[in-house]
Order: structure tokens, then sequence, then C-alpha cells
């Protein structure tokens, strides 16, 4: 295992003087007086907390760099050279392009999806309000989900709230419609809650006034000391924020800040730290209260927490009927969690997925209700969508990706920028100089929409790309498989590398698997 290097990151804009640091605390093996202190214990001496998070903060996302004993990486996808499922077994037939990689999410509700994946939770962070556009315009031309992280109303300069509840949330309503105006029948937007959501019953908002239909529950909420950033005009907007429950201070990080606290510029810190305290009779009443208002299909989103924390919230999921649950394993990425909890905390995502592949089938087996599960936590390619859901098959349906989908967003909206800057860099001026020769996928996307295509953002066009290449790839890996559709995908079609990633797992040895097969053939020659 290589654990990462402790007091030295490109996250927290660190490093130690020295290359060979003490592998247990991360201190330089000489620590010299006079040293400028470039290390997280140096710089944490004069920026304290600051240090905690990566940076800049609200503007970055970042994923561990901890590597654990066994992950992914050590399962390989199966392949055969015999039968087909899902499709007549005909060479002319069975080839890639006529995998299907579409699915359906939901127990009563039912949420059809194009492909078997979405977003992160996007929320009050400038990083997802400054890219929305693109995200959600993405999703819905890709017709995949796209989440509205927490507390969005609550960080909107511009809310009207009264008597404690919001009544009109410009940047809550302005991420709504930017999906539901390109909503082709497929994917979904999905709003989450947090504390602060459930308090302002930004949920009741959204399904009356924005005709939201899906509604994602939180479990834990993080111990965050800081919770997002905006910068205040008046006086009077400080006063309502103390009244919603916020500690309004001035940013000490720099003198320039510190002169716009003297210029009624403010940064508000999220109101202590909120911990999502679970028990069953509050679970089950918060799913009531949201289908009793309106929502169609209610999720659940957990995270890394202890074997015995993910056996209760499927459970509870079993028991409340919920639609779909997403679990999120540690080391993936995050916009506003503390560094070294990001490498240091939680169960990482193969084993806590391993672990609900249990669960789920215990339950099953039973005869219990076993929702709609979703897997978070690190993934990005096509080949990690289909490890996913194999090893959690059948109760794993969809992948949510963080980092990997705000990435395209990120990058259509530069390469706009470059281009009109005249900043365009080489490697992406080899492809062209305007966007319709750089984006593979432009040509298609204006026979699909015609005029409207101009009004699609390069951030969506970037998304839409993205998910075309997921989409060929995990068909190209399907069809290998001889899988033809998504609810064909087994835990037989993976293998593990090493017998520990079995012992995890539970996926056969590569030198044990197919072995009784193998033998049969030898002996009877068939």
């Amino acid at each position: 295992m290589n654990p990462g290097k402790a007091n030295a990151s490109s996250a927290t804009g660190t490093r130690t003087r020295v290359e060979d640091a003490a592998p247990q605390s991360g201190i330089c093996s000489v620590c010299l007086d006079g040293c400028p202190g470039p290390c997280e214990v140096g710089k944490s001496s004069y920026r304290g907390r600051e240090v905690i998070y990566p940076l800049p903060f609200g503007k970055v996302t970042a994923g561990a760099t901890k590597q654990y004993p066994v992950d992914y990486a050590h399962l390989n996808i199966q392949g055969t050279c015999v039968g087909a499922v899902g499709i007549e077994a005909d060479s002319d037939k069975a080839i890639f392009p006529a995998v299907t990689t579409e699915t359906e999410l939901g127990y009563r509700h039912k949420i059809k999806l194009s492909l078997p994946i979405f977003t992160g939770a996007l929320g009050s962070t400038d990083i997802a309000r400054d890219n929305w556009e693109g995200l959600a315009i993405g999703a819905a031309i890709s017709g995949i989900m796209v989440v509205i992280g927490e507390n969005v109303v609550g960080m909107d300069p511009k809310a009207e709230i009264h008597g404690g509840h919001v009544t009109h949330s410009p940047e809550l309503e302005r991420r709504v419609k930017c999906f539901k105006e390109w909503y082709n029948g497929a994917g979904e937007i999905i709003l989450q809650q947090n504390v602060e959501d459930t308090r302002l019953r930004s949920a009741e908002y959204a399904i009356d006034k924005l005709g939201v239909n899906c509604i994602e529950l939180k479990w834990g909420q993080g111990a965050k000391d800081i919770g997002g950033e905006v910068k205040l005009k008046t006086m009077e907007r400080a006063e309502e924020l103390k009244k919603r429950g916020y500690i309004v201070v001035p940013n000490p990080m720099d003198a320039s800040v510190r002169k716009a606290f003297e210029e009624e510029e403010f940064k508000e810190f999220e109101r202590h730290s909120r911990l999502g305290m679970v028990e069953f009779d509050g679970f089950e009443k918060s799913v009531r209260r949201y289908r009793s208002a309106g929502a169609k299909f209610v999720s659940l989103k957990t995270g890394a927490y202890r074997v015995s924390d993910l056996a209760r919230a499927i459970r509870y999921c079993s028991d409340a009927e919920i639609d779909l649950l997403t679990i999120d394993g540690a080391g993936g990425g995050t916009g506003m969690s503390p560094w070294r909890m990001m490498n240091e905390w939680g169960i990482p995502t193969l084993y806590l997925q391993s672990l609900a592949y249990k669960f789920a089938s215990q339950l099953k087996a039973k005869g219990r209700h076993v929702p709609d599960m979703a897997i978070a936590g690190g993934f990005s390619l096509e080949d990690h969508i289909f490890k996913a859901l194999a090893l959690g098959a059948p109760h794993f349906k969809a992948v949510c990706m963080g980092r990997a989908l705000m990435i395209p967003a990120f990058v259509g909206k530069n390469i706009k920028k470059w281009i009109d800057e005249d900043k365009l860099p080489v490697e992406i001026k080899k492809y062209g100089d305007i966007p319709e020769r750089i984006f593979i996928t432009a040509e298609t996307l204006k026979a699909k929409y015609g005029k409207d295509f101009a009004r699609i953002p390069w951030g969506a066009v970037a998304m839409y790309t993205f998910a075309d290449r997921l989409k060929l790839g995990l068909q190209q890996l399907m069809a290998g498989s001889r899988k033809f559709g998504l609810q064909h995908i087994d835990r037989n079609d993976i293998v593990s590398l090493t017998r520990e990633c079995s012992d995890v797992t539970g996926i056969p040895y590569v030198m044990d698997s197919d072995m009784k097969e193998a033998e049969r053939i030898l002996c009877n020659g068939v």
C-alpha cells in the first residue's frame, strides 16, 4: 500500500524541504531551524485552519491520493468467444453498436437513463454555480441525472425568506430551468437536502413552484467549518443571514479581505458542525414528508461510514421503500471536505460496495425490498462503470461520477474562453481554431437541435462528448463479454487478479475462475 505523502500535498500547496521525509509523520528527516516551513506543519503555523482544506477553497474539487490495499484495478473484465446474452448469437448481429446502455432507476416511479451514470451533488460552491449551465444542459442532452447539491437556497444572495421558509430563490430556479428546458425524455434533475434545506423547506418550494419530482436525502451532515463563500454588499444581507442561523464574520485570510470587511463585504461560515443523527422513525418521517409534498422519487445519499451504518442505511431504505440508495466510498472527491479527511477517513469504495452487495443479497433472500443502488467514489471511465455494475449486480444499477462529470463543463467553457482571448493551448489548437472543429460531436448536435444548437453552451457540448465516449467504450466492453444489455452484466463478468481482492469482493481469483468448466471441456472435449 502506498499511503501517500503526509505533511505535503499539491492540494494544500505544501511540500517538504527534503525528499526523504520520515514515512509516518511526513516531517523532513532533518528539520532545520531557519527553514521557511513549506510543509503542512510549517504552513499551518502561520495560516492555521486555512491549510486544512484544498485551496483555493470553493473553487476546486479534490480527490484522495492514498492508495488502498485493494481497489477496482485489482479486478479485470472477463471476455468470452462463445454465446451472446440479450441478442441473437449471430456474428452479423452481435456487434458492439447493438449493445444498449439504457437503464431505469426507481421503485414505483421509474427514471430512464441513456447511460448508467449521474453527477455528484453540485451545491453551493463557486465551481458548481459558475459551471451550472454546462453541467445541467449537458446532463439533459446526454440523458443522465444531475444532482443539485445542498444549501443552494441558503447561499443564494437573492433568496426571499418569509417565516423561516423560502418563497423565492432565483439561483435554484435557474438551476432547475437549465435542465428542464433541454430535457429529452431521459435523465432527471434531483434536489439534495441538508439541515439548512430542511429548515428552509427548499424541497417543498422546488416541488410546488419549480416542478421538481425527485428529492435526495443526505445522511451524516459532515463536520465542516466552512460552508461556502459569498460577498455581501449590505449590512441588511448580513443581518438576514444571522436570522437564518449563520455566523457572519470577517474573513481573516489576508489584508485585502480585511479591508473588504470594512467596506461591508463578508465571508459567511456555516453554523457550527451539523452532524446528522440518524434513527429510523425520523428517517421514515422525512421520506413520508417529501412524498406527501409531491416528490415522486426519493433517494438517499450516504457516505463511507462504518459497516453497521451501511447495514442501517440499506435496511432503513428497504423498510421505507426508497427508490435509490447512493453509497459514496472514501477517496473519491469533494469540493468542501478537509484534505486529510479525504485520505484517512472512511471505508474505501471497493470494500464498501462489496459489503453493500452482501447486505443487499441477505435482505433479498429474506424477501425484503432492496432499493436500486448506485456507487460513488473515484470513478471516471467506462471500465470503472462496467466493474462497478458487475461487482454489485443485480442490486447496483448506476454509477455516480463526481469530478469526472465536472471536468467536461470546465474544459468546454475554457476552450471557448481561450479562443476568444486568442490563448488556445497548442495541444488543443491542433484540432482546429474554432469550437465547431474542436468538438467532435458538434455536427451531431447541430443536426439534432438545428438553430437551437447555438444556445447550447460549450461546457454542455463537452459533457455530451464525454458521455458519448463513455457510451461507446462501455458498448465495446459489453460486446467483448457478450452482454448486450446492462441488465445482463453480472459478477461472473469480472475476475480478481489477487487473492486479497478475492477475499474482499468474493469474486473468484483468476487462477480459480472457470476451473471446473475448463476441466469439463478438457475431459469431455466439448
